[in-house]
């Protein structure tokens, strides 16, 4: 039994969705333990008000990265070692295996230090007990290993985000997410487009959801395709979009964040993999579908950048709706009166 506990696990969106489950099983096998949470800014929303966590550490991630910031970042990092020893955690769970997140639990001072013994750029150095992840599983399930390190043998699967509000949209609708942090995964806005104009059948309001910088993108797609849609592109914090996301029909997006989300949530994903291997970051469950070119021998090569995008281009609109369209497990006002 841990009286107090820090999970160090900064980002991404997609990772940090992933390592709910093992917050869950944290909570359910010591119920009275406290737990911290350390993240990076810009993706503590996701996590504020949850109840299960006692605290929200915030770190500027991004700033680390920036020489001209070297002073200022020396202070804050010394500020949270600070911050973090006065804490005196029982034990640190180091989620994200990277050299910075393993330094920050070395900071913590903490007695027992947990960890991945396959972590990268070394950063197991600084673990006092480790467990093997693993490369070929999904993120999911390579988390919840660290579970029996905390005595923990449940493997139970569970994404806690009862948290979250119903969504503001009143009409009946589905998400769309065009955008994706590699340009390698983005699915040509070409393609978005067609895939619209057939979704328009299906009775259905699309939602276009996304990041600021998918702004551009997304009112191109909805100007060239002549349909009528709610663009909430770069206009929700990651609290409201899961909000627009809890309450949709379905969603149809690229290997992004927001389909961690949705998969969380317990919403159908079709999601459009290219370079990425589905097998290790694809939505998790088995309702989901998983739309990807076959007969590729360059895929997974999960390059972030691509001359030929061979991999999403392969994938045509009229295969989508295809499948979309003849899944049965969804209901859109189309099904529901034939």
């Amino acid at each position: 039994m841990y009286d107090k506990i820090l999970i160090v696990k900064p980002s991404s969106l997609g990772d940090i969705i992933h390592a709910l489950p093992l917050l869950n099983l944290i909570k359910k096998e010591m119920p009275d333990s406290e737990v911290h949470w350390l993240v990076a800014r810009g993706f503590e929303d996701i996590l504020e008000g949850h109840p299960f966590i006692k605290r929200l550490i915030i770190i500027n991630k991004e700033n680390w990265k920036n020489p001209s910031l070297m002073f200022q970042n020396i202070k804050e990092i010394f500020q949270l070692a600070v911050q973090l020893k006065e804490e005196c955690y029982d034990v640190v769970i180091d989620l994200q295996g990277l050299f910075r997140s393993g330094f920050i639990s070395w900071l913590s001072r903490c007695p027992i230090k947990l960890g991945f013994s396959d972590a990268r750029e070394f950063s197991y150095i600084f673990y006092t007990h480790t467990i093997e992840g693993g490369k070929g599983i999904h993120a999911v399930e390579r988390y919840l290993k660290i579970g029996r390190l905390l005595g923990i043998n449940s493997q139970e699967i569970s994404f806690p985000l009862f948290h979250i509000k119903p969504s503001p949209v009143r009409e009946q609708y589905f998400v769309v997410v065009p955008g994706a942090r590699w340009p390698s995964k983005r699915w040509p806005a070409g393609y978005f487009v067609k895939l619209l104009r057939y979704t328009s059948a299906l009775g259905l309001t699309p939602v276009l959801l996304g990041a600021k910088d998918d702004i551009t993108l997304s009112e191109e797609i909805i100007k060239d395709s002549g349909i009528n849609c709610m663009n909430l592109t770069g206009k929700t914090d990651l609290k409201q979009l899961c909000s627009v996301i809890k309450d949709a029909k379905f969603m149809i997006t690229n290997d992004s964040g927001p389909m961690h989300i949705a998969a969380a949530l317990g919403i159908k994903v079709f999601s459009i993999f290219g370079p990425t291997d589905e097998r290790l970051t694809g939505p998790y469950g088995g309702k989901h579908v998983v739309i990807k070119a076959e007969g590729l021998q360059c895929r997974p090569c999960r390059k972030r950048k691509c001359h030929t995008m061979e991999c999403l281009k392969g994938i045509t609109p009229e295969e989508v709706y295809r499948i979309i369209a003849s899944d049965k497990t969804i209901q859109t006002p189309q099904f529901s009166s034939m």
